[in-house]
């Protein structure tokens, strides 16, 4: 009896153990069967955009994708898979990272946490006017990855390596409120909380390093994504990590940017590498 006793207690944890791994796959896929990760359309950019790493939407309109890199201070604009870019030289050579649309201003995020800002009237020239460079709004640390809402009129600024952070535990981010013309003041915070990362992927080898985010038009999800630990992390409005993918290094060479359109199609830009070019790829919305 003791035998067939411990037989019995022996399939019940393996059973549980089983039923474990099954919903923790199934937690890990839950968000991102919205999306075939392997099955994108690949859009290849123009040599300008080699070093490709932001990119943005106006009012969530696909028909023109607006991009920066990390060089040069120039807002590039063109249209899906065709090749050929117009820009409007904004500043100096820098290291500029990420770019959002606001209410017809365009705002480019620096490394240093400085933001750039003109009406994208003037975006439609080679020189635009009524450049502002706003200074000193962020804490001193290296920031890539900014999201504009569009309704609201704020900006989400993510830490990549802030000195208050220990990146192995926990990742601030600022919420920045624009108004008027370059008027922009810190109107709150937020933090991503690594060890719910943790929980999913059972570990985050080099601390959690952003470098870009965006927020999924039809639920509201935060999408967080990070070239250094090759994933995306999506939370939900109050910033709980709901799920966790991690990104194939053949695919994704270098991602640095994010951004969804009104339909809710999810697109991510790399950066190119010796064999390959910058590109943006396109992961359309299941219809399920």
């Amino acid at each position: 009896m003791k035998k067939q006793y411990g037989s019995a207690l022996a399939a019940i944890a393996l059973a549980g153990l089983l039923a474990a791994g099954c919903n923790s796959t199934q937690k890990e896929t839950e968000i991102f069967r919205e999306y075939d990760f392997n099955k994108p359309e690949k859009f290849n950019l123009p040599e300008s955009l080699f070093e490709v790493s932001g990119i943005a939407f106006d009012k969530g309109q696909s028909d023109t994708i607006y991009a920066i890199q990390d060089e040069d201070g120039k807002l590039f604009r063109l249209a899906w898979d065709v090749p050929k870019q117009l820009h409007a030289k904004f500043g100096k050579k820098g290291d500029y990272e990420d770019v959002s649309i606001i209410n017809d201003r365009a705002y480019i995020l620096k490394s240093n946490g400085t933001i750039y800002t003109f009406p994208m009237a003037e975006a439609v020239f080679e020189e635009p006017e009524g450049v502002s460079e706003v200074k000193g709004i962020l804490p001193k640390g290296e920031y890539e990855g900014m999201y504009g809402d569009e309704g609201t009129g704020e900006l989400f600024v993510i830490c990549k390596n802030c000195a208050g952070d220990n990146s192995k535990n926990s990742v601030s981010g600022y919420i920045l409120k624009t108004g008027p013309d370059s008027v922009i003041a810190e109107s709150g915070r937020f933090a991503i909380n690594v060890d719910e990362i943790k929980a999913i992927t059972g570990k985050v080898a080099r601390g959690f390093r952003p470098s870009g985010i965006a927020r999924n038009p039809i639920t509201m999800e935060w999408y967080i994504i990070s070239a250094v630990n090759q994933m995306v992390v999506v939370t939900d409005r109050q910033w709980k990590v709901r799920d966790v993918h991690h990104l194939n290094s053949n695919m994704f060479i270098q991602p640095e940017g994010i951004a969804f359109d009104n339909a809710g199609n999810l697109y991510i830009s790399n950066e190119g590498d010796d064999l390959f070019s910058g590109n943006v790829l396109k992961f359309r919305k299941s219809g399920r």
